[in-house]
């Protein structure tokens, strides 16, 4: 107990121990008790010297300290205090030591090395990491948090070996992203501080912590934080996901195609108001745009960067960032990320740039972003990072978007300035801040400029056009002859450097605008001037870039002055100059330090507007001229000579191949378009087929149908025969005469009545007789006229001839009933009942022959309709034979087009043939003289790129 007391700060009477020998001992208490709680409290007093006694306890306790994590894994409480001693003694956080000021100064590296050595003790047993990742599993509170921040520890002072060790062990990296799910807030938080280190340069972890679901936990997170108005949570979810997708192309595709970009837009809904813009809320949006620059990067692989860039467009991020963009009252440092990261997302993605052309800031009236945006480059009080960033996003609008260089050019161009007044263009921005007094402005307007005319020769033509007022009363100047004038004033390195470079941009590949360059005499003096001078070495710069102007105006020079040809020009460097000497000259470009740092990336970053001297694209330009130009110069009157015909000789042979290209285009467009007809024609055929065979079922019902009908009318011949039979078997009963002699009387009376009625009964089987006799010979002559036809006609003749039969038996028993009735006209005494008899037939008879009658109508008209429609399909039938017939020989004859294309095609592919191994031929000589030939897909990628621009030209003017 005093042991105890002494450790604990009680009272003691004896001398007080030392912070070593207390340790010590405590050590051996905790290897040789065999009590849990005595063990327990010795690992509790090491916890609490072990921030003031770090070394010691590092050094005597460690191996101790993990033997309790082995074995007594059951009591959480002296884990938890084990795992606190172990973070003391690795972690270099000293907030909370007070040491006295003398020892601050050597602190920090004794205390880097200590936590570096400490920890390099403890992971060179591998299992002491794997105990930690299993110790972390735990639930428990007082286990879990310690174990994570020992862990978080040991990736901070040992990071790639710890990494390597959790990535070896079994389901290593899964256990640690159970911590983002915990539900207690500060095992979670600091888990995400945990994967943060896990997860830093190590491109195998960052995949398994992606693909372990890590990148929809981050966005819950930062969802339930409140997005940019959460604390610094976000922001180390949102740094733990830059580390996972910077510079990883496959997190980056899955974080794509999982639709998390969409996720995003929420993040930048921010207000137009001027409050609410915390410290945090600043970090935390910056991170965001950053987090949006990782995926749309210009150093990531372009189908994967357009891709995103498509994706930000169609859930609307990119409109929400343009919003922030023409918001007011947001901070400088966020407008100028914000600009940025526009910049990126709409970089050589034409759908994005014609969105981004079409945003309008708010102002009345409407101006146009990338107006508002030249107004802040070329404006000397805004911020340099600002003017920076707006240049950027200039460039970036411009990057492979000729429609955007056209309708900047088209601002300067004479026909499309606005004569009122009223609103500024962005050309007439960049000539105002190309001839300010700003050199800033100068160098920026010249270089925006020359990104409006990159890769562009239709525009470079277009742009001599321009005409400048420099003062009242004066003639107008050219934009070129103002350039040159302002470089002979000898205005600041800066602004020179971007007028040079404007110049450059603007007469390569371009010989007209070199004609025009060379057209004023003083020009060329100028250059060799600046050239022949030994200046310091701030004109080096301003030496490198008219030699290389000079240079640019002899290799593209096509001689159409006389005084400035190719070789006049080579006479008087190697007179003024020395041909060594401009070689010299020349190379100061590329070996300056600013053009070094301009070649890394597109984006404009400078540390001071001093060293804004070189734009990135320029650079490629250089290293594209400069062993061209350095040829050049030292090629004779001879060889220029060899090399232009050689050219001539190259440009008639590539009119031949273009114009027999352009044939073999034609005859495919004239195949495609054949091919076309056929299929259409072969589709018209099959619809036609099938409304044949439609057609014969059709024909097919209706003789189902009149087999039916004819069906049913037997079945009704059969049903009166059977009536009349049962009339003829009755007979006179014995009990009826009396009857029948007290009404023969009233029977003589009627008998002149019934007389007439058997009278008009025989007109009406007369004419019976008559249309029964028409229709037959009309059934007869149809039947002759159809010879051919289908076999149900023959049926219906059949079926015709049977009705007629019927009517036949119907008049012979009408006729046998009015012989009865004349023998009792004669007999009437004996024969008083049968006239009652005869009386009641001819009633029946009169029914029946209604019947008859009627039935037979109804048969005439069905044969009728039968035979219309047979006619009509029959017709049909024809019709659709013909147009079959029609379509086989339109089909030969266009197969036989086909064949005559194709032979026509394999003649042109043969010439082609010959042509190549011409200009094989040629190509070789060229390279033998030392003349840099382009390839066949560059010579026609560049034929075609003539065809848009002449086209595009055409429209304009």
């Amino acid at each position: 107990m005093n042991f105890l007391r002494g450790v604990m700060g009680g009272p003691s009477a004896g001398p007080q121990p030392s912070g070593a020998e207390t340790i010590q001992k405590l050590c051996d208490r905790v290897a040789s008790s065999t009590l849990l709680d005595d063990r327990r409290d010795a690992v509790r007093a090491l916890k609490s010297l072990s921030k003031k006694y770090r070394l010691e306890v590092g050094i005597q306790a460690m191996e101790h300290l993990i033997h309790v994590l082995q074995t007594d894994r059951s009591d959480s409480e002296i884990i938890g205090y084990a795992l606190d001693t172990l973070y003391n003694v690795i972690s270099n956080d000293l907030e909370e030591e007070e040491q006295d000021d003398s020892e601050e100064e050597n602190l920090p590296k004794q205390v880097d090395d200590l936590g570096s050595q400490f920890t390099e003790i403890f992971i060179k047993q591998q299992e002491n990491v794997t105990l930690l990742l299993t110790l972390v599993e735990e639930f428990d509170f007082h286990v879990r948090w310690p174990g994570v921040k020992l862990l978080t520890s040991l990736l901070k002072q040992q990071g790639p070996q710890v990494q390597q060790i959790i990535l070896v062990s079994p389901m290593g990296v899964s256990r640690l992203m159970d911590l983002l799910a915990d539900s207690r807030e500060v095992i979670r938080n600091d888990g995400v501080l945990l994967l943060q280190q896990l997860t830093k340069s190590n491109a195998a972890i960052q995949k398994i912590v992606a693909f372990e679901n890590a990148f929809e936990r981050l966005l819950d997170i930062i969802t339930e934080e409140g997005n940019s108005d959460g604390g610094i949570v976000v922001e180390d979810c949102l740094l733990l996901l830059q580390n996972l997708l910077k510079n990883n192309n496959s997190n980056q595709n899955f974080f794509k195609e999982g639709s998390y970009i969409q996720r995003m837009k929420p993040w930048f809904e921010v207000g137009d108001d001027n409050c609410g813009w915390s410290a945090q809320k600043v970090t935390n949006l910056h991170l965001m745009l950053q987090l949006v620059r990782v995926l749309v990067s210009p150093t990531n692989p372009p189908g994967a960067t357009s891709s995103c860039q498509k994706a930000m467009f169609h859930c609307g991020l990119l409109q929400q960032l343009c919003t922030i963009l023409m918001a007011t009252g947001v901070p400088a440092d966020i407008l100028t990320e914000t600009i940025n990261t526009v910049s990126e997302v709409i970089r050589g993605c034409q759908m994005n740039q014609d969105y981004f052309a079409s945003v309008n800031a708010p102002s009345n009236p409407p101006r146009p972003a990338i107006v508002v945006l030249l107004m802040s480059m070329v404006n000397e009080r805004q911020p340099f990072v600002l003017r920076c960033a707006v240049l950027y996003c200039f460039q970036c609008f411009l990057y492979k978007n000729q429609k955007g260089q056209g309708e900047i050019v088209s601002t300067l161009l004479p026909s499309t300035i606005d004569a009122t007044g009223n609103s500024v263009s962005a050309g007439q921005l960049l000539c105002g801040g190309l001839f300010s007094t700003d050199s800033l402005s100068n160098w920026c307007a010249a270089v925006a400029l020359a990104h409006a005319l990159q890769e562009n020769a239709t525009l470079k033509e277009q742009l001599l056009r321009v005409q400048l007022a420099t003062s009242i009363g004066n003639p107008p100047v050219s934009l070129l002859q103002q350039c040159t004038n302002i470089l002979s004033q000898g205005s600041k390195v800066q602004t020179r450097v971007g007028l040079l470079m404007l110049l450059c941009t603007w007469l390569s590949n371009c010989s007209i605008a070199v004609t025009h360059f060379l057209h004023n005499p003083a020009n060329i003096p100028f250059l060799t001037g600046q050239i022949a001078e030994n200046l310091g070495e701030e004109e080096q710069l301003v030496q490198g870039l008219c030699a290389l102007l000079l240079g640019i105006s002899i290799y593209y020079n096509d001689n159409s002055l006389e005084n400035y040809r190719k070789e006049k020009l080579k006479q008087l460097i190697e007179k003024r100059i020395g041909r060594e000497n401009f070689i010299e000259k020349l190379g100061f470009i590329s070996k300056h330090e600013l053009y070094s740092r301009a070649a890394q990336k597109p984006q404009p970053s400078f540390s001071s507007p001093d060293h804004m001297m070189f734009d990135h694209e320029f650079t490629k330009l250089v290293k594209e001229l400069e062993g061209v130009i350095s040829k050049a110069i030292y090629k004779s009157s001879e060889e220029d000579k060899k090399e232009e015909e050689v050219k001539k000789t190259l440009e008639q042979h590539d009119n031949i191949v273009t114009h027999y290209k352009k044939v073999i285009r034609e005859q495919d467009q004239e195949l495609e378009e054949l091919k076309q007809r056929v299929n259409t024609l072969t589709s018209q055929n099959e619809q036609l087929q099938a409304t044949v065979t439609q057609q014969v079922s059709q024909i097919q019902q209706h003789k189902d149908q009149y087999n039916l009908l004819k069906v049913q009318l037997g079945k009704d011949t059969q049903h009166h025969n059977s009536h009349s039979d049962t009339f003829q078997m009755n007979g006179i009963q014995v009990e009826e005469v009396s009857k029948l002699k007290e009404e023969l009387e009233e029977w003589k009376n009627k008998h002149e009545l019934l007389q007439g009625q058997l009278r008009e009964k025989d007109s009406v089987i007369e004419k019976l007789k008559s249309s029964q006799l028409e229709l037959g010979t009309t059934e007869q002559s149809s039947q002759t006229s159809k010879s051919g036809g289908l076999e149900h006609n023959n049926e219906l003749q059949k079926e015709l001839e049977m009705l007629r039969t019927q009517v036949q038996l119907q008049s012979a028993e009408i006729s046998k009933l009015q012989l009865e009735n004349q023998k009792l006209q004669v007999t009437n005494t004996s024969a008083d009942p049968v006239l009652g008899d005869s009386g009641a037939t001819a009633a029946n008879s009169s029914e029946l022959e209604g019947r008859l009658q009627q039935e037979i109508k109804e048969l005439k008209s069905e044969v009728k309709a039968l035979s219309e429609e047979k006619e009509s399909l029959k017709q049909h039938l024809d019709s659709s034979s013909s147009t079959v017939a029609i379509l086989q020989d339109e089909k030969s004859k266009l197969q036989q087009e086909v064949a005559e294309s194709k032979k026509e095609q394999d003649d042109l592919l043969v010439l082609l043939a010959d042509q190549d191994q011409k200009l094989s031929a040629l190509k070789i000589k060229l390279k033998d003289l030392g003349v840099p030939v382009e390839d066949e897909d560059d010579i026609e990628s560049g034929d075609q790129g003539d065809e848009d621009e002449d086209g595009d030209e055409e429209e304009q003017d």
